[in-house]
């Protein structure tokens, strides 16, 4: 497939962090001035995740008042819109945003209301999933996606666990899972990035629907059938995690190794600004490092609907979009 047809390719976005991927537009008219790529953006030389989580400072300044969390979910769907994103989900860790003047509520709604400008818009259906933070405590982290459970099924589809995995293992979030799983609230969780296949494990059986990431599975079969046997989707960001050094080069990243045994494995951004990247780049990628072929891509495709947290209705339509294009 040539890069035009993969531009033009309806797709789906399942692992997007917002302040990671805010457009430099939009940063430079919150912070009133204009901003280098070099401040939001990570190079080639990339040498660890530490350096590619400095770039969110600037972004996450700019998540101040409601009006910017308005904007912030317009500007994230037309980025989208340029390369042609049929469904999103965006995730964000509310907490982060707090202060005096706004609470998770506030903050949730006002996204919700620039994301569905944009769809108006763009054409792009998108849900929220928001994100508890591993340094936060387990009152805060519950708290939070407590209130969100108030607007499951209007905007917001899921939560997630994010944050220094390395420092906070799963284990320790075993209790807040159960409580979340109790209220109906869907979940996905990061794990398998810094190399802790336990913490993978943990996930799955906390109930997790997806995985962020999960490269720590490569090499492990017992942890691979798992997933596969619980129909766990696998949410891998093949660009963001070589600039992260999540892998010490392509060579070792486990896409193929995943697809070639079955896995529920789905391509995202990550953060599209931080990483200079989008879900062409990230498709052009794979087809030229690791020989993924057409039929893959509509595996791909194919998987990322079946584990996304859409309603059965909106899944039937993507479903039918992605037969089309490949047909």
């Amino acid at each position: 497939m040539d890069l035009e047809a993969l531009k033009k390719m309806p797709k789906i976005e399942l692992h997007c962090h917002l302040d990671g991927s805010l457009s430099r537009k939009f940063i430079e008219e919150q912070l009133g001035r204009e901003v280098s790529c070099k401040e939001i953006s990570v190079t080639q030389d990339c040498k660890s995740l530490d350096e590619y989580l400095e770039k969110f400072d600037l972004p996450l300044k700019c998540l101040a008042t409601q009006e910017a969390f308005e904007k912030a979910g317009y500007d994230v769907l037309e980025s989208m819109s340029g390369e042609n994103v049929c469904y999103a989900e965006i995730r964000f860790a509310p907490l982060l945003s707090v202060n005096d003047d706004m609470g998770v509520e506030k903050i949730i709604e006002s996204l919700l209301v620039g994301l569905e400008k944009g769809k108006k818009q763009f054409g792009t259906e998108y849900n929220v999933i928001v994100c508890a933070m591993r340094h936060h405590s387990e009152e805060e982290n519950y708290k939070m996606i407590k209130s969100a459970r108030s607007f499951l099924g209007h905007g917001v589809c899921a939560a997630d666990l994010a944050g220094a995995e390395a420092w906070y293992p799963m284990s320790e979030f075993i209790g807040l899972f159960e409580k979340v799983k109790k209220i109906g609230m869907p979940f996905t969780i990061h794990a398998g990035e810094c190399g802790s296949v336990k913490n993978v494990r943990d996930s799955i059986m906390a109930g997790a629907k997806r995985i962020g990431h999960g490269i720590a599975m490569r090499g492990s079969r017992e942890i691979k059938l798992l997933a596969k046997n619980m129909g766990v989707g696998i949410e891998m960001c093949p660009i963001s995690n070589l600039q992260t050094k999540s892998v010490g080069n392509a060579g070792e990243y486990p896409l193929k190794e995943f697809l070639d045994e079955g896995l529920l494995v789905t391509i995202n951004t990550d953060n599209r600004t931080v990483s200079n990247t989008s879900l062409t780049k990230e498709f052009e990628f794979i087809q030229k490092t690791y020989g993924i072929c057409d039929e893959e891509i509509k595996i791909l495709s194919r998987n990322a609907a079946e584990v996304s947290f859409a309603d059965d209705d909106l899944k039937e339509k993507l479903r039918c979009m992605i037969t089309k294009e490949f047909s």
